[in-house]
């Protein structure tokens, strides 16, 4: 594979005669390039005029290289032919080079111009491009094409800093100015007689116009432009910018992306030059079908999204990225999809990244400095397991698959805060859709944890942190809150929209009869697995509960994670002996949207019953009955539709504080009197062993640390504790600090 290199335009803010005798200190030899050892000239040719002067040179370089390459190549270093054509006519130097040792095994070929200013006759560009084939090279051919690229991008850095050296040199010197080129006359046998002004005048013609081949096209990158508008690159991150950038120019048919978009999609694929290319053509492609250039002036958002999408922008963070606020658990997703779609919501969240980008660019004008990304403020406080409603966590992967593939590395940072304990099941579900250098950006903070030094203070500053996190700054994002069912889509609008449909394929429907209860079978092979369960009650009221057993079913053995549905439980079976209740019932409602989860304790199958809610003083039956008495009764029918799924532990992995993971809110309970116990490790007290905790408690945070969930019961209070009032009786609750989610 042939690599390539081409550099920005570098601007010497000094006259062309001035550089070009900068130019010439370097020959014969230069001490400020350790690798250049030194050359000499090989031919040399003026024309008649004077105005053109060619030099061919030989040049030896050291070859760094680690000694064992050095000596199977058997070479101490490697010799350059270089070829010199300066037109003080044109004020320009073009200059040729090609490798002489090696020629067969390795091709490499460099092409330089310096050339006037086209805006500033004061001022010099210099432009260079190269390009490198190893065809073979004794079996190294990747090393040295790694050692080679590398040696080269460091010379290009250090060239102009010695052209630089030496132009301080000559001013030092009181030599700051040079007069330009003027012709002299030339009289015809003068002309006849030097040799070389005929060979200096064909080199000329046989390279064209000086102007076609220094192309000073305006629309070209200059580095001060990269560095004062795009930040710091190196020179194959410049090289891979205009490579590109040239490639649209060429091929692109319609608006050509901004310089910053543009790096976005290069530094998304690490500057993988063809992998950066791809994905940029497939988001162009997907920007013209969904026209989203003009998105911002024709995208109105619903008065029901502005009144209920709880997200909008708050000034900037502490290194002036734009930051947006977004207060997801006081927003009603659920509601809002039923309310204005899915496509509705999509189109807002692109709005957003939209205005985003616009952001940076005037944030990159008013503070003077390369601004390319926003920061996002993620508040969680009111987060429940509604928001794990099965469509709206499709839709938001969907989103999230959307924004990862056309708006690459435009979030710089993403602040969590105030993350519930159903925060772990979320994150389970949709990080693995999230890119791995976005996840790096992510902070975490549970609890009060994002308060004092380490947290909000370190990101933004005092006065933008808003006043529901405890700031000092008024914060206008609206609050969210529930939609109004009466401002829900109708079932015509939603099958217009296919949401239906869509929903559809998610849910299983399953009626319940009295007597008759309908219930599915998960196995679970390894403890700490969760299962996650959402359903809507369409008729009637029904009681949901969920057990365990360790007995076989009576649909016979299943594979692994396989499921079955109906009535399960052999009516023989006794509560207590051979199967256990491991949630409490639950009383669902008509209408009721339901969401839940459990953490695992025990292998076996784990059944998720719904059977139909008695009221008190009817008949009811505490064990399913025979499903034929059912069908015959003239009790009530219940019909829901359901979704449940089994999170696997290596799956649901977190580890713990100081090893850039989130702790799992677990707690520890503090008698009076106990010794102390921190949640980094240490003894666990006499007796706590039978409360649960494991003896003695070390390592990071885990579930198994925690109570059972019976004995949290008794305690009378919730499990995983979330702190504040209401822990066992005598004590205090402690929890894990929050930070980086491992990864998936």
């Amino acid at each position: 594979m042939v690599q390539k290199y081409q550099s920005p335009v570098r601007v010497y803010k000094y006259p062309f005669e001035l550089v070009m005798a900068a130019y010439e200190k370097r020959f014969p030899t230069c001490p400020q390039i350790p690798v250049f050892l030194g050359s000499e000239v090989l031919g040399e040719s003026r024309s008649a005029d004077g105005a053109v002067h060619v030099v061919e040179r030989s040049c030896r370089l050291r070859v760094d290289a680690p000694r064992l390459l050095r000596k199977i190549a058997g070479v101490e270093h490697v010799v350059f032919v270089q070829k010199n054509v300066l037109n003080w006519r044109e004020r320009t130097l073009l200059i040729e080079a090609h490798n002489e040792t090696f020629a067969s095994r390795v091709v490499v070929k460099e092409n330089c111009s310096y050339s006037v200013h086209p805006e500033n006759e004061d001022w010099t560009c210099f432009e260079q491009s190269a390009s490198l084939d190893i065809r073979s090279f004794f079996g190294f051919e990747n090393t040295l094409e790694k050692i080679a690229m590398k040696q080269y991008t460091a010379n290009v850095k250090r060239g102009k800093e010695v052209i630089e050296h030496y132009l301080k040199e000559l001013i030092s010197q009181g030599t700051s100015h040079i007069p330009r080129w003027t012709p002299a006359p030339v009289r015809e046998e003068d002309a006849r007689s030097q040799p070389g002004s005929r060979q200096a005048e064909g080199t000329l013609r046989a390279l064209g116009p000086a102007s076609e081949a220094v192309g000073t096209d305006g629309d070209k990158l200059d580095a001060d432009y990269i560095q004062r508008c795009l930040g710091q690159l190196t020179p194959m991150q410049e090289s891979c910018l205009i490579q590109l950038r040239l490639w649209l120019q060429e091929t692109h048919r319609g608006k050509i992306p901004k310089d910053e978009h543009i790096l976005r999609f290069l530094r998304a694929r690490d500057f993988h030059l063809d992998k950066a290319r791809e994905m940029l053509c497939q988001s162009l492609s997907w920007r013209k079908q969904h026209q989203v250039d003009v998105l911002l002036q024709t995208w109105r958002p619903p008065a029901l999204l502005e009144e209920f999408y709880a997200g909008g922008w708050h000034y900037q963070d502490i290194d002036g990225r734009p930051l947006y606020i977004l207060r997801l658990g006081q927003m009603d997703t659920k509601g809002l999809m039923k309310a204005v779609g899915e496509e509705a919501l999509l189109q807002h969240v692109l709005s957003v990244n939209e205005e985003g980008q616009k952001r940076c660019e005037g944030n990159t004008k008013q503070f003077g400095r390369p601004i390319s990304s926003w920061t996002c403020l993620l508040d969680l406080e009111g987060l429940n397991m509604r928001h794990l409603w099965r469509p709206g966590v499709k839709a938001l992967l969907r989103m999230i698959q959307v924004v990862e593939d056309n708006y690459p590395e435009t979030l710089g940072r993403l602040l969590i805060v105030r993350a519930p304990r159903v925060f772990p099941v979320l994150w389970t579900l949709v990080s693995p859709f999230i890119n791995e250098n976005t996840r790096q950006k992510f902070l975490i903070y549970s609890g009060s944890n994002y308060q004092g030094p380490g947290g909000l203070v370190d990101y933004l500053d005092k006065e933008v942190i808003p006043d529901f996190l405890g700031g000092e700054s008024v914060c206008n994002v609206p609050e969210g809150g529930l939609v109004p069912k009466s401002l829900y889509l109708t079932e015509e609008e939603q099958e217009q929209a296919d949401q239906l449909r869509q929903w559809s394929e998610t849910y299983h429907s399953a009626s319940v009869l009295r007597g008759a209860p309908h219930e599915v079978a998960l196995e679970i092979l390894e403890g700490e697995s969760v299962i996650t369960w959402d359903f809507d009650i369409l008729r009637g009221d029904v009681v949901f509960s969920l057990y365990h057993t360790k007995q076989a079913l009576k649909p016979g053995p299943r594979e692994p994670g396989a499921r079955a549905s109906g009535q399960l439980v052999d009516k023989g079976w006794v509560l207590g002996t051979d199967y256990s209740r491991v949630e409490a019932p639950l009383v669902c409602r008509e209408g009721e949207s339901i969401q839940g989860s459990h953490v695992t304790r025990w292998p076996g199958v784990y059944l998720l019953q719904w059977q139909v809610h008695s009221p008190p003083g009817s008949m009811a039956c505490s064990l399913p009955g025979d499903v034929l008495t059912a069908l015959h009764s003239p009790g009530p029918r219940c019909k829901l539709l359901y979704y449940c799924e089994v999170l696997a532990s290596e799956d649901f992995r977190w580890v713990g504080p100081g090893q850039g993971g989130l702790a799992l809110q677990c707690w520890a309970w503090r008698p009076p009197g106990a010794p102390g116990l921190c949640p980094s490790g240490g003894p666990v007290p006499p007796g706590w062993a039978q409360q649960g905790f494991e003896e003695p408690w070390s390592g990071p945070l885990s579930r198994r640390a925690c109570p059972p969930h019976e004995a949290l019961q008794e305690a009378g209070c919730t499990w995983p504790w979330e702190g504040g009032a209401g822990g066992p009786p005598g004590g205090r609750v402690e929890t894990g600090r929050a930070g980086r989610p491992a990864p998936v």
